[in-house]
């Protein structure tokens, strides 16, 4: 089983490469930036024994996402999909204080992206093309259904789109072997809220949350690897809501 998780070195995307690695799983891990922490995680993934790639790609550009599944290809053929890679695009603001440029990268690397990877999985996993089928896991967030005021509006429009992305292409393929779910994570503690300047906001967010405390990486890989394995047979076109009940 070949899985192409993108956005791969850091933070969900790396916990879900590693415990995909211990379901049997071999892992494309897909990165913009660094190659050190992809190469990390692929180091990880090869200590359970299995298969690993480390490949740069900018999942908004149609010819890099064509690479990386052309360079999957070289571990077996892709059987699964996690669309991981996202960005926030700046420090929080308001709607009213965003440049265009900003708000167009967003939903480039948010949304287009999505569709661009999702397009490529299912040329290779649909049986209308000749595929065996297989699972895409769309990583969403609660800010779909919050709205994200103040900081990051357009990021929470972006998701949602991812929302309503993963419930038409689910019912698009769900005939021809593919399962398409979404996760959608709360407050998670991971480095992007440092790197927006603000490393404080887990805190902050944390009486908000029923279960008054953010959550952490491993636990979202485990609702991705839930859905993306075949005690979620009867699963598609889902959004998983693992925020704390927030």
């Amino acid at each position: 089983m070949t899985l192409i998780v993108t956005g791969g070195s850091r933070g969900i995307g790396a916990a879900i490469c590693t415990l995909a690695a211990t379901r049997g799983h071999d892992v494309v891990v897909n990165y913009s930036g660094d190659p050190a922490p992809a190469e990390a995680v692929a180091e990880e993934v090869r200590a359970q024994g299995r298969q690993a790639l480390a490949f740069r790609a900018d999942v908004s550009d149609e010819d890099d996402v064509r690479a990386l599944f052309a360079a999957a290809a070289e571990l077996g053929p892709v059987t699964a999909l996690v669309n991981n890679a996202a960005i926030v695009g700046k420090t929080p603001g308001r709607l009213e204080d965003y440049e265009v440029d900003v708000v167009r990268r967003t939903l480039d690397v948010n949304v287009t992206g999505v569709f661009l990877c999702c397009r490529e999985a299912v040329r290779r996993m649909s049986t209308r093309h000749g595929g065996d089928g297989g699972a895409i896991v769309n990583i969403s967030s609660t800010a779909a259904r919050t709205g994200s005021a103040g900081e990051w509006v357009h990021y929470a429009a972006s998701k949602a789109a991812v929302d309503t992305l993963t419930f038409g292409l689910a019912q698009e393929v769900a005939g021809e072997g593919i399962r398409v779910n979404a996760v959608r994570p709360g407050m998670i503690h991971t480095g992007l809220h440092a790197a927006a300047g603000l490393p404080d906001r887990m805190a902050r967010y944390a009486p908000q949350i029923p279960m008054r405390r953010a959550g952490q990486p491993a636990e979202i890989a485990e609702a991705v690897l839930f859905l993306l394995s075949e005690a979620s047979s009867f699963t598609t076109g889902a959004v998983l809501d693992v925020g704390g009940g927030r």
